[in-house]
């Protein structure tokens, strides 16, 4: 493809990126007016305050050579890369095989420098094609990217975007639903290359815990510390998500973190013990229970991208114990018999939560199907497991529902993680919300929520169901030390709710997909719901009165702690504490704060 794509010292993309260097004494906010509003945005190429060369010469060096012009991941299927630094040939048969082959594999991805994993949010531009005269922009990918791999890279470009008010976007896995790995326009840093893993037997940091730990870098992923967890003598596991491409040190625990743990030890969030992180004003800081404890606290939960960039996070690790899980699947043309199956498995979530059992499952995902897998068994014989949801079982076996169900035990719970829940995939299109049912809503409501999810179903969206409650292994006494929304103490059953749409779609049809997905399909789950709560990594981010659906009562303190630490808005993530006046004009291209 050419080194010049990715070298920027290398050509006559250079030139064009500072071409309105010249210009930069205007400042550095860019006047805009947008559907009969005045706006002050962020600087873009072709900005007069667009920084010049001589300005991205240094950061480079200051960098070691480590800022790239971005390109999206299929270009190697294109003849031309239309992108805004001007027109590259970048078409290669053996790239492009490579790209198509891997695109929609998480890894691959996820080892790019600058993708996303779900492609609605970058508009959905140059994906892989057989056709290579088709057309290959930029679309909403990042401008520019940093793949950091010391410190000083980090400060360096968090530096560099705050003294030219760039946008600025931090990535490590790219593994998120809403579009926060990417943005128009926008400078990346890269934190996937810090992969630095070390153990403990007895933390001696802040915060009075004495038992077992992990301490990792940025990039680490979920898989690969619970591999090397379960290395050691004897065995250890740690709370991570249900997939095992998460990255664990960034995103995941800002939004919380749940899990198949979550029901024995929280959230993530709430078994952090450390993080080392960089905050808006360049400087690396310590923050735990005593050292700048009030960012440790929004640090777990308060909201991804928003307090500061996680470069090391130490969390608790505990004993891994043998565990059991069970395989459900229903797949049944009588719709009246299979609604009443998902009526009982619905009805049974507080007796799930209530014995420590979660519980992974997929609704009406190729048709009247629920694929339940796993219902898992922390610590549990098959015999223990097996009466917790005999009842389920006798009601379906009365009903005449026909089903097909398996129960292995496996010697830890590592071996069962890796052994039955499946690999995901990525490269898709779609707009993703949800929200979390409480327990008092199964108690009081269950047929109201049956028929919410008849609502979802009808109106094209898929469903993928999580069913923990993070108070019940928890000390009541810990349940205020993380900022997560206090309501995820009482829940029950937490959904994904998917609606398929083209990023590239007219808009005309995006928004009626927003539309359709925010005012009804996750409003019929929230009326029928109304105890619960929204997950802030996994969610409609314009469901209305976010603050209350994501934090709670934790918002006004969320509120203030972001003023405090990022006052100028230097991080950005959408709906995320501090946002309120930020929103992405010009059809989610520049972002502004309205005037």
């Amino acid at each position: 493809m050419g080194s010049r794509l990715f070298n920027l010292l290398g050509g006559g993309l250079l030139l064009a990126l500072g071409a309105t260097a010249s210009q930069n004494e205007r400042g550095k906010w860019v006047h805009r007016k947008w559907a009969g509003a005045d706006y002050s945005c962020k600087c873009y190429l072709g900005d007069a305050c667009w920084p010049g060369k001589q300005q991205w010469d240094a950061l480079n060096a200051t960098l070691t050579g480590n800022l790239r012009v971005d390109v999206p991941p299929g270009a190697p299927c294109y003849n031309l890369f239309q992108g805004p630094l001007g027109n590259v040939t970048t078409y290669n048969a053996a790239q492009c095989a490579n790209v198509t082959a891997g695109f929609g594999t998480e890894q691959y991805q996820i080892e790019l420098p600058a993708a996303g994993l779900w492609t609605y949010f970058t508009n959905d531009t140059c994906r892989p094609t057989t056709n290579p005269s088709d057309t290959c922009t930029l679309g909403y990918y990042p401008v520019l990217v940093i793949t950091a791999t010391t410190v000083g890279h980090i400060q360096a470009g968090i530096n560099f975007a705050r003294e030219n008010n760039l946008r600025l976007i931090i990535r490590n896995t790219g593994h998120d639903f809403l579009g926060r790995s990417v943005g128009w326009g926008s400078l990346v840093i890269n934190t996937h290359s810090f992969q630095q893993i070390s153990f403990t037997d007895s933390w001696s940091g802040a915060g009075g815990y004495a038992g077992s730990a992990i301490t990792v870098g940025a990039g680490v992923q979920a898989f690969d510390a619970l591999n090397k967890l379960n290395a050691l003598t004897p065995p250890k596991v740690m709370v991570t998500g249900e997939c095992g491409t998460v990255g664990i040190a960034g995103g995941l625990p800002q939004g919380g973190g749940h899990g198949p743990l979550t029901n024995q030890q929280g959230f993530l969030a709430d078994t952090a013990l450390e993080f080392k992180v960089i905050t808006a004003d360049g400087v690396l800081r310590t923050a735990n229970e005593k050292t700048s404890s009030d960012l440790f606290w929004g640090l777990r939960g308060g909201g991804p991208a928003t307090f500061a960039v996680i470069v090391e996070a130490s969390y608790k690790t505990f004993a891994d114990v043998p565990s059991t899980g069970i395989t459900l699947n229903i797949n049944i043309a009588n719709t009246t018999l299979f609604w009443q199956a998902v009526t009982a498995f619905t009805g049974y979530s507080n007796r799930f939560v209530d014995n420590g059992i979660y519980v992974y499952y997929e609704l009406g995902i190729g048709g009247q199907i629920l694929n339940v897998q796993p219902i898992v068994g922390v610590g549990k014989t098959a015999a223990q497991l097996q009466a917790i949801v005999k009842p389920l079982f006798s009601e379906l076996d009365a009903l005449g529902v026909p089903y097909q169900t398996s129960t292995k035990t496996f010697a830890t719970f590592y071996d069962l993680y890796m052994g039955l829940f499946a690999t995901e995939g990525a490269g898709s299109s779609a707009l993703t919300g949800g929200w979390t049912i409480g327990k008092a809503d199964i108690a009081n409501n269950t047929t109201g929520i049956v028929e919410a999810f008849k609502t979802v179903l009808a109106n094209g969206s898929l469903m993928v169901g999580h069913i923990w409650n993070a108070g019940y292994g928890l000390p009541r006494s810990e349940w205020s030390k993380s900022a997560v929304n206090p309501r995820f103490r009482a829940a029950s059953n937490k959904l994904i709710t998917v609606i398929p749409v083209d990023g590239n779609a007219p808009l005309a049809d995006k928004a009626a997909a927003q539309y359709k997905l925010t005012y009804v399909v996750d409003n019929a789950l929230k009326q029928a719901a109304p105890s619960g709560a929204a997950y802030v990594n996994e969610a409609d981010p314009f469901i209305p009165n976010w603050q209350e659906a994501f934090w709670g009562t934790n918002y006004p303190a969320l509120l203030k702690l972001r003023k405090k630490w990022d006052p100028a808005g230097v991080f950005y993530a959408v709906s995320t504490p501090g946002t309120e006046d930020w929103e992405q004009i010009e059809y989610g291209t520049r972002l502004c704060k309205r005037l």
